[in-house]
């Protein structure tokens, strides 16, 4: 079983290096076939410049900004068995690797497997909000299953099989960027087994709750998921870009 890592990356260059590091030390520790390729995504910084200085990591164009039409392309260049979409200021846990590997090794029925983040970058605080906030979703999630399916899916952590991306229609690259995850996960909650685990955390910045504020950003995230459920489109449609940098 091939895993195929994607990393959307616009402007990254502050992140990415650390980002690809922990990806290739994850591969290093745990030998599985793998891929690593980032997407740079319209940059204007010295994001290509860094990742194209790896040897084992693929970097390819995509002009037309938007993590949609990066993770799109990323996809189309793959050739895992298994697709892992990080977001570019992810570290990988060294348990990830193995234990997203038993999942799909174990039950062949798992369509896609996603998991919280750990905000490696921000006050004890604020990775506590944060998890509470993940632990209401995936109760409000369970009881939603009571009468639709699952959905719940964080587009910096999730792993899906490669035939499903074809088999829910591909990625809508109608969404600029809230919500393309939840609308990703409804759509393979219609089809299959999507499972939430909290035993695989991905480390994350938390840059955007630090410049927007926990429950600000928090809330924007929860009405999109219920907007894309209820209405299968997002309720917002421009965002910022936050690096950072300019976290603060």
């Amino acid at each position: 079983m091939k895993i195929s890592f994607i990393v959307p990356a616009y402007n990254e260059e502050s992140v990415i290096a650390g980002c690809v590091e922990s990806i290739l030390e994850s591969i290093k520790v745990h030998p599985y076939d793998a891929e690593v390729i980032v997407v740079d995504n319209a940059s204007t910084d010295r994001t290509a410049e860094i990742v194209s200085s790896y040897e084992n990591v693929r970097l390819i164009q995509e002009p037309k900004k938007g993590v949609v039409w990066a993770r799109k392309a990323g996809f189309e260049a793959s050739t895992g068995d298994i697709i892992a979409f990080l977001d570019a200021d992810n570290l990988v846990p060294a348990s990830w690797l193995p234990k997203v590997r038993a999942a799909f090794e174990e039950d062949t029925t798992l369509l896609a497997l996603t998991g919280p983040y750990i905000f490696y970058d921000t006050p004890w605080y604020v990775r506590a909000t944060a998890y509470t906030f993940y632990r209401i979703g995936n109760l409000i999630d369970h009881i939603q299953a009571l009468f639709k399916s699952h959905s719940m899916l964080l587009g910096g952590n999730f792993i899906i099989r490669r035939e499903v991306i074809d088999r829910i229609g591909g990625f809508d690259t109608s969404i600029a960027f809230y919500g393309d995850d939840a609308d990703i996960g409804r759509r393979v909650g219609e089809v299959g087994k999507l499972k939430w685990d909290f035993g695989i955390p991905m480390k994350s910045s938390g840059r955007r709750l630090m410049k927007q504020g926990v429950i600000a950003t928090g809330g924007l995230y929860a009405l999109n998921h219920f907007w894309i459920n209820f209405f299968k489109r997002p309720y917002s449609t421009d965002y910022t870009d936050i690096r950072v940098e300019d976290k603060a």
